[in-house]
């Protein structure tokens, strides 16, 4: 089967396409032939070992997964060869066929398309968990979310939407401001040209936004912690900007505020029945059509370096979808 692999740390164009065997089902794991795999931010940053997830060389990227299960272990029982499945690997999933824990998979209706569905998990996945919970947010409250346009951006744009809360949606340029109230985003704020904490705090009357959604870091963090309300949460999902901010502690005691560490794939370990009951009121919402992933890009398999590198120069909007 092909598979494009990471055989030396680099940037997108050191990964190559080659044939390798095809993967058997062990205790407990499922073969999943691949129909769609999605890319996230945080691959352009594995197949250069900067990540925290490192997986032995040679690996492939791609963290997510739609397809049909073709063969299953022993012990496996909640799904069949011929199923419809999604499926988290954390990488491994830019081959043709890939085996992944029963755990990780779950059933995928008729009615959702495979290249939407492989999109749902890492981006929607974080965000129903980091602001259902963690950030407990509750219908009427405000939510600033950073890197609006991004890939968990604009997922939390529209689950905070969802979930009947006002979004503001903060982002380095007006072309991006612009995607982002296309998913419901009922306030802007351009960071390149405003101050992000008088921006937000004049949108919310002075009180203050009651969740930060996070995933940027930088120099961004502390204008947005300043911008909390009383007793708000401020989630911590990512450093898309590099760098990792070192948070005064003193803002947390003088507005009594949370800040929350959002870890997804560690959640899905320790808590595998609470993360298929998230992606299976994601599928529900896109089945519904109340839930409408933006896919920015599809791309062949052989092309998945030219698919990271639209990431890597961050030009994406919404998923970057693979297919065989």
């Amino acid at each position: 089967m092909k598979a494009i692999l990471c055989k030396a740390y680099g940037p997108p164009e050191t990964l190559v396409l080659e044939d390798i065997a095809e993967p058997e089902a062990g205790p407990g794991e499922v073969v999943v032939e691949m129909k769609a795999a999605a890319l996230n931010f945080f691959d352009t940053l594995i197949i250069e070992n900067r990540y925290q997830t490192k997986p032995d060389l040679p690996f492939s990227p791609g963290a997510e997964m739609a397809g049909i299960v073709s063969a299953v272990g022993e012990g496996v029982t909640r799904v069949k060869p011929g199923d419809r499945v999604v499926a988290y690997n954390r990488f491994g999933c830019c081959r043709e066929k890939v085996a992944v824990k029963e755990a990780n998979v779950t059933a995928l209706p008729n009615d959702v398309p495979f290249a939407l569905a492989a999109g749902l998990l890492v981006t929607y996945g974080t965000t129903l968990h980091a602001l259902r919970g963690r950030g407990d947010l509750k219908p009427g409250e405000t939510v600033a979310v950073l890197g609006a346009s991004g890939g968990v951006g604009q997922a939390a744009v529209e689950i905070a939407s969802l979930m009947g809360a006002r979004v503001i949606a903060c982002a380095s340029s007006e072309e991006k401001l612009a995607f982002a109230r296309r998913f419901g985003a009922a306030d802007t704020v351009n960071y390149a040209k405003e101050d992000l904490k008088t921006r937000l705090k004049e949108l919310t009357d002075g009180a203050g936004v009651d969740v930060v959604y996070d995933p940027v870091g930088g120099d961004y963090a502390e204008q947005a912690l300043r911008a909390t309300a009383w007793r708000g949460r401020y989630l911590v999902i990512g450093f898309a900007a590099g760098a990792i901010p070192k948070i005064p502690l003193n803002l947390v005691l003088l507005k009594g505020c949370d800040i929350r560490g959002v870890f997804w794939g560690a959640a899905n370990e320790r808590e595998p029945d609470q993360h298929r009951k998230d992606v299976e009121q994601l599928l529900d919402w896109v089945a519904k059509g109340e839930l409408k992933p933006h896919i920015h890009a599809v791309y062949p398999l052989a092309e998945t370096p030219r698919a990271l590198e639209e990431l890597a120069q961050r030009r994406a909007l919404g998923k970057v979808i693979i297919e065989p």
